[in-house]
């Protein structure tokens, strides 16, 4: 490597610390676990390229020959293995679709241990076979974030264009480590460039989803002096949204959920904690739909004391037996809210939750709200406070008396039995 490709390189590096360190103020001023994952995925991202890159043998060159080689094996395949983990969670694949939680899960089980398979093939072997397990990572988790944009995620694309251009910065710095011939000095700056743009787009996603989690986590229990309705995109916006999400799911075959959620004692509130208080609850009853959700799933404020939320994808029907109780249980709970006076008291919201399964021969938009304020409005009578549509009776039943199908491991069933 000579200085040229050396300040190309340290360039490369240099944005990449540079993103790393803006996510270590950002945890400083609001340290959460998934700031610190964010973190240490950029000194992971920026430990790859110094090793595999040569910068690290040109900066330390009294290093083992075969130490480096081996650190340059294994950082492809570790680095894989810590983005699909990582990436399961940020599209919350284990909710949304079983294909995508299985596949990310495998490969980042898989990728470290096919790289201690790599340590042990001949000399020659070990540096072609730790790049195509990596790529073969990589390529997963591009293909699986392409799915989850085409599933309406409106961050994936970014981060499917992180992990595209991953692809080829992790198969040009292998050709590098091999000290494949050819390489010349624009080749190394489009490798470069690629690492880079890569790390800072999927910074920016990983970003932007944390603020989104930060806010809804924060709001329930700060007071905001803005009107109730003006923190949620009202029903123009909910019609227009499923409307695509309605055309999405024809075309991958998807099914999906849409929830209602009424408030029933709003005039009772009023009366005890004022307009200020009313406008508090709202506020605290959509971060907590938002928080059960997730942040990959729009909530509206249909009208005053009505809200809505698009579920685009599930993992199967019987999800939404979870889903529902979910949701419901997290509204049900105690609120503080604040008094016309200045003083904070304890409400607790007399909701109902309507589920409406939505697959792809679902009706029209009209028809699938009101059926889902049906449900909502019914499930006031309910235990559980949560109704859906019986698939086998046409009769509407609490969700978790609902013939859906089996349950799918034990936190459907746990959160059955908690009702």
């Amino acid at each position: 490597m000579n200085a040229q490709e050396l300040a190309v390189w340290s360039m490369a590096l240099g944005a990449i610390a540079v993103v790393a360190l803006a996510r270590l103020a950002d945890l400083a001023a609001r340290p959460t676990v998934s700031q610190s994952q964010c973190v240490g995925y950029h000194a992971t991202v920026f430990m790859l390229v110094l090793i595999l890159s040569g910068v690290a043998a040109q900066l330390w060159p009294a290093l083992d020959r075969k130490l480096m080689q081996a650190a340059q094996v294994l950082a492809g395949p570790v680095c894989i293995s810590i983005s699909s983990f990582w990436i399961r969670g940020w599209l919350g694949a284990a909710q949304r679709d079983l294909l995508m939680s299985v596949g990310l899960r495998a490969a980042g089980l898989l990728s470290p241990l096919a790289a201690v398979g790599c340590l042990a093939m001949p000399a020659a072997f070990r540096l072609p076979a730790a790049a195509a397990v990596s790529l073969f990572g990589g390529v997963l988790a591009a293909w699986f974030t392409v799915r989850a944009a085409l599933m309406g995620d409106r961050l994936a694309p970014v981060m499917a264009a992180g992990c595209l251009l991953t692809l080829p910065a992790i198969a040009g710095m292998y050709a590098l480590a091999m000290r494949v011939p050819g390489i010349g000095l624009g080749l190394h700056a489009a490798l470069a460039l690629c690492a880079a743009a890569s790390n800072a787009l999927t910074g920016f996603a990983l970003w932007r989803r944390d603020r989104h989690q930060w806010r809804t986590r924060c709001e329930e229990s700060m007071p905001s002096p803005l009107d109730a309705v003006t923190k949620l995109h009202g029903g123009a916006s909910l019609v227009h949204k499923l409307i695509k999400a309605q055309r999405r799911r024809g075309r991958t075959g998807r099914d999906g959920a849409l929830l209602a959620v009424l408030v029933f004692d709003v005039d009772r509130i009023a009366a005890l904690a004022g307009t200020a208080g009313v406008n508090e609850m709202f506020i605290c009853i959509a971060t907590r739909i938002q928080r059960q959700v997730g942040v990959v799933n729009p909530v509206w404020r249909y009208y005053e004391p009505c809200f809505v939320s698009l579920v685009e994808s599930i993992q199967s029907p019987s999800w939404l037996r979870t889903l529902g109780l979910r949701v419901a249980t997290g509204l049900r709970r105690p609120m503080q809210v604040t008094t016309a006076s200045g003083e904070r008291m304890e409400i607790k919201a007399d909701v109902g939750v309507g589920v409406v399964h939505l697959s792809r021969g679902t009706g029209a938009v009209e028809d699938i709200l009101h059926e889902a304020q049906q449900m909502a409005q019914a499930a006031r009578e309910m235990r559980s406070r949560a109704a859906i549509l019986d698939p086998a009776t046409g009769r509407i039943l609490p969700v978790e008396q609902a013939d859906l199908g089996p349950r799918r491991g034990s936190r459907a069933r746990l959160a059955a039995d908690a009702h």
